[in-house]
């Protein structure tokens, strides 16, 4: 059985990345970058003026010049102006090329106006360039700002616009079918029998998909007829690059899935991993570039593994760079007795010292998913048995 971290690298070593395509810079939210975004020209191009007031050259000392005829104005947008004389300054408004012969502007908030004079108040000594956002001072022409690999946030999507580019080459997004197996499942709004269940895991894992912005295109509910569920496997294998079932994949006498992928022709990589909840989890492939997460049917063991293995194998097969583990540090002692990774539902607080802690929400059992409401993700706790101390380091794993 392999452990958690055993399992990535086997997850790691059958992905193949999708391919790219071009898109307008609107439609590219959420996206990965595929090819580098360098700066058109220089940021900013020009000394721009960061505060409405008046430009004016050099600094006046105690006793100089505090009194300046104005100009002209310089709005944002328009050509330069130049100052003319040293008696003169120029009203000068946020975003604006600082005119030429100007080195210091004195914000309005700082001068009178009258009769087209601007006097600096008294006291107030100006500081040469300090309401100026120097020219290429955030990044010179032809730079590196996006490197590939990068997902497309607002700040990224409004770089790359900076940049002077309309469309952008990014990752093609993976067709995704969700699949729940299971006689004994039962759409939400539907009747059903004491003996019977709501179909839960499914809109669970279409709903975590999508906020991570892999929204499936199927979401498929099977029941429990092999042949039924081998046919329609193959159908779903043919349409979409990713499928991502719940239920059906451990040793009971209705559990088909694993025959049934394999006479799809799914080769399988690994089956079991040795970690609470979520032990029986199955990872396969078929060639061309075709993956299969078939997740235990139970509900906390679906969403631990699909957030523990699913989304990061969809973020790296869109080509995204590895996010840095997120470390924090456990609330209280925490005693684990059996001999598997342990993924325990935490919440998070800081401390007084800005330290991120992890408060313990542990389960009923890997059928309790009502417990999970409120908390923030799960934290990776080492095989038992063990007791696991306040402020142990240990890695924590976002829903």
């Amino acid at each position: 059985m392999l452990t958690p971290a055993e399992a990535d690298t086997a997850i790691a070593a059958a992905l193949v990345q999708v391919a790219a395509e071009e898109l307008p810079l609107s439609a590219c939210a959420g996206r990965v970058l595929r090819r580098e975004v360098r700066a058109e020209r220089d940021a900013p191009p020009f000394d721009r003026v960061t505060m409405d007031g008046i430009a004016i050259a050099g600094t006046p000392a105690d006793g100089a010049r505090r009194s300046f005829r104005i100009a002209g104005v310089q709005a944002a947008g328009t050509p330069p102006l130049t100052l003319r004389s040293a008696d003169e300054c120029l009203e000068v408004m946020t975003g604006a090329k600082l005119p030429a012969g100007c080195d210091t502007v004195v914000p309005f908030e700082r001068i009178h106006v009258a009769d087209r004079q601007a006097t600096i108040e008294p006291g107030y000594l100006p500081v040469p360039w300090l309401h100026v956002h120097r020219r290429a001072s955030d990044a010179s022409a032809g730079e590196v700002l996006l490197t590939a690999g990068t997902r497309l946030g607002a700040p990224e999507i409004a770089i790359a616009a900076s940049a002077g580019l309309p469309r952008l080459s990014v990752s093609c997004r993976p067709g995704i079918a969700v699949i729940s197996t299971g006689d004994e499942l039962v759409e939400p709004g539907l009747p059903l029998r004491d003996y019977q269940v709501r179909r839960s895991n499914s809109y669970g894992l279409a709903a975590a998909l999508a906020l991570a912005g892999h929204a499936p295109g199927t979401d498929l509910h099977l029941t429990d007829d092999k042949d039924k569920l081998q046919r329609s496997l193959a159908h779903e294998l043919d349409r979409h690059d990713v499928l991502v079932l719940s239920g059906g994949v451990s040793a009971g006498r209705f559990d088909h899935v694993p025959a049934a992928l394999a006479a799809l022709g799914v080769q399988r990589v690994f089956h079991q991993v040795a970690q609470r909840p979520g032990r029986p989890l199955w990872f396969g492939t078929r060639a061309p570039g075709k993956l299969v997460f078939a997740l235990p049917g139970n509900p906390v063991s679906v969403l631990v593994c699909l957030s523990r293995y699913v989304v990061p194998a969809l973020a790296a097969l869109s080509g995204a760079r590895p996010s840095p583990p997120w470390t924090v540090a456990l609330a209280r002692p925490f005693e684990l007795q059996a001999p598997l990774t342990c993924f325990l539902p935490v919440t998070l607080r800081y401390d007084q010292d800005g330290r991120t802690l992890a408060e313990p929400r542990p389960t009923r059992g890997s059928g309790d998913f009502i417990s999970l409401a409120g908390t923030d993700g799960f934290v990776e706790l080492p095989p038992g048995p063990a007791s696991h101390p306040m402020g142990l380091a240990v890695p924590f794993h976002r829903w």
